[in-house]
């Protein structure tokens, strides 16, 4: 019998507290009228997809942000005519009333930025971009070549820091992961290292300005580059007495149910944690429909409190200083590394994190209710013909069904009746921990185990090789206490897999999904989980299955379909990229496992693209450019033809399959 302790106190290099709540206090920054950090909420913003030059469009567009939630409000700025269009923009929305703040977005033009920074209250500059160079050439840079380029950025980066100073206006150095300068990438290699030293050198030339009106954010399309990267930047701060606000994002998130879990998991995971000031998700949609997802993530840390801050500092009640990574530590959260498990069966160990499902309140008579979660019934041929998310685990309770299950879907029930069943074939039993520990007839091949993470407390369990812990939580801050639990078990280096559960109730389709990406996002992002149990009576079956397997994309844990690296579109696009991304999903949706990137300009092009595979990259009125990986292998393609091109593509690399 092995003993499971009770939790311990975590501590963790870039946040206060890896147990209960916590929020990770920041200097306070004023963003027009707005301020930002500090004791504030969690502000919450978006970015026009507008012309910039269409001063009537940006202003109505802007509106319909505000009134839908959002606090500020970004607007691109390529060049200097956009930039001076700002005043009109702003003029135009201060004589309606409107004194919402506006930030100029800013990559490769430093004349731009400077004008920006004398009309709006706040200028976002990409490290990568401005100043610096991105050419996606292999460089070797030696130590007095590299401090040479960083004096030559510096010098065009001072002038724009003097401006903002004098004119009390804010600076956001965003950080995008596909777009570090070939610089920084031959020192520290696309990592989120790479990312946050490419922000703290602008950062460290701002402090040598005496400049501290900075916000930072450390973007990216992959959710585990993204969340390592947000982490290591508040480790380097606090090692160099920093502690300056988050903005918290993921990039090109996509579409629909898509683009919400992604950015969930993402900005949820970190939110968890105490980190963050303020978000902007980032979706392929109209804008106004971004800010009420964000202020949905955002609620929910309203009520948590900040039990332990202290300068954002604080880990416990002995401690003034943040705690680093110790012997307690049984996991990096800078890196991803699966927990090691004991496989039973086809869950835990090598295999892909599987799919369980409450189906016990279904019509058990009835076997088409199976379409919902996968298994399409075919009365004709009497056999279920599965789809790439088809659930591996089906939990009936205590209720029988009355036709024959596919062979494959696995029954779970309730230990008492498993008992008496008569036939006991591809059907497991759940107990209790009081249950399981006192049966003296237990499946010889698979038993489920209930346990709470927060009253499991020195109880025993066996450390069998036919056992799978069902994780549950009745927390308010559910998350930490079954990542604690998990620790807990790699301390006593108990390997028994661990199917994370939570429990929804009284909440509506779109929370469901956000709620369920953080609170079991966030753990898969740590390497956490062996499966995933979303229970929700309320709600339908598609819904909670789309939902798990959803959360399992986005977390790079189980793929099983087509990603879509789509970027929200802004006043750089070239093409309408709603449309075009309905389109080219319409065509290549059933690629499981590609990476398609759509990008609307070169801005957000090859390197935002991350890791795709393609990529479909507007540079020009009507001109699409093609790419394999960072590789281009057709330029300015017509748009009419350019999916085909496209295709022709996947299929000349032997990707591409015909659809059923």
């Amino acid at each position: 019998m092995e003993n499971l302790l009770v939790k311990p106190e975590l501590g963790g290099g870039y946040c206060n507290s890896l147990t209960q709540y916590s929020r990770f206090l920041t200097r306070e920054v004023n963003i027009g009228d707005i301020a930002l950090g500090g004791n504030n909420p969690i502000r919450i913003q978006s970015m026009t997809t507008t012309d910039t030059m269409n001063t009537l469009a940006t202003v109505e567009q802007t509106i319909r942000m505000v009134e839908s939630g959002s606090e500020y409000v970004r607007i691109t700025a390529p060049s200097i005519k956009e930039a001076e269009n700002l005043a009109n923009i702003k003029k135009e929305l201060r004589s309606r009333g409107y004194n919402v703040p506006l930030i100029a977005d800013i990559h490769f033009t430093p004349n731009a930025a400077e004008m920006a920074a004398r009309i709006v209250e706040k200028v976002r500059v990409n490290p990568g971009n401005y100043a610096d160079k991105k050419k996606f050439e292999n460089i070797e840079y030696t130590q007095d070549a590299y401090n040479a380029e960083l004096a030559r950025i510096y010098k065009k980066f001072i002038p724009l820091v003097k401006i903002c100073k004098e004119y009390g206006t804010a600076m956001r150095i965003g950080t995008n992961h596909g777009s570090l300068s070939d610089r920084i990438m031959s020192h520290y290699g696309d990592t989120p290292r790479g990312m946050v030293e490419s922000a703290m050198e602008f950062i460290r030339m701002c402090e040598d300005q005496n400049y501290f009106n900075l916000v930072i954010s450390m973007k990216a399309s992959n959710t585990q580059v993204m969340v390592q990267a947000y982490r290591l930047l508040v480790e380097t701060m606090v090692k160099e007495g920093m502690n300056y606000p988050l903005h918290l994002g993921v990039t090109e998130a996509g579409d629909g149910e898509d683009g919400r879990i992604k950015s969930a998991v993402g900005i949820g995971t970190l939110l968890e944690d105490g980190l963050g000031d303020t978000i902007r998700v980032s979706l392929t949609e109209d804008p106004e429909f971004e800010a009420p997802v964000a202020k949905a993530l955002a609620d929910r840390y309203v009520f948590r409190g900040r039990e332990l801050e202290v300068g954002g500092r604080e880990i416990d009640g002995n401690s003034s200083n943040l705690q680093t990574p110790s012997s307690i530590q049984t996991y990096s959260p800078y890196a991803y590394s699966r927990r090691v498990t004991n496989p039973i069966q086809h869950i835990g160990g090598h295999h892909h994190p599987v799919v369980m499902i409450d189906v016990s309140k279904e019509n058990l008579k009835d076997p088409y209710f199976l379409n919902a979660v996968g298994y399409n019934y075919s009365a004709g041929l009497d056999k279920y013909n599965l789809a790439d998310q088809a659930c591996d685990l089906a939990y009936l309770g205590d209720n029988l069904p009355s036709f024959s299950f596919p062979g494959n879907l696995k029954q779970i029930y309730n230990y008492a009746t498993w008992l008496n069943l008569k036939d006991k074939d591809n059907c497991h039993p759940l107990f209790t921990l009081d249950e399981f520990n006192k049966a003296s007839l237990k499946d010889e091949s698979l038993n489920f185990v209930a346990v709470d993470a927060i009253q499991f407390k020195n109880s025993t369990i066996e450390q069998s090789k036919n056992v799978v812990l069902i994780l549950e939580t009745s927390a308010n801050h559910g998350m930490a206490e079954q990542r604690a639990f998990f620790v807990a078990l790699q301390q006593k280096n108990i390997q028994i897999p661990v199917i994370i559960k939570r429990t929804y109730q009284d909440i509506d389709a779109d929370n469901l999904m956000l709620y369920s990406a953080t609170d079991i996002g966030a753990l898969f992002t740590d390497g956490f989980g062996d499966g995933i149990w979303i229970d929700a009576a309320d709600k339908n079956l598609a819904l909670i299955n789309a939902t798990s397997f959803g959360i399992l994309q986005a977390t790079r844990t189980r793929i099983s379909k087509t990603e879509y690296i789509s970027c929200p579109s802004c006043g750089r696009t070239l093409f309408d990229l709603q449309e075009t991304t309905q389109l080219i999903r319409s065509r290549t949706d059933h690629l499981k496992g590609l990476k398609i990137g759509i990008m609307g300009c070169i801005v957000n092009g090859p390197g935002e693209m991350a890791d795709a595979d393609y990529g479909y990259v507007g540079t020009g009125p009507d001109k699409i450019t093609l790419y394999r990986g960072q590789e281009v292998v057709k330029k300015n393609v017509n748009t009419a033809f350019a999916l085909d091109e496209l295709i022709d593509i996947i299929k000349g690399d032997g990707n591409w399959v015909e659809k059923e």
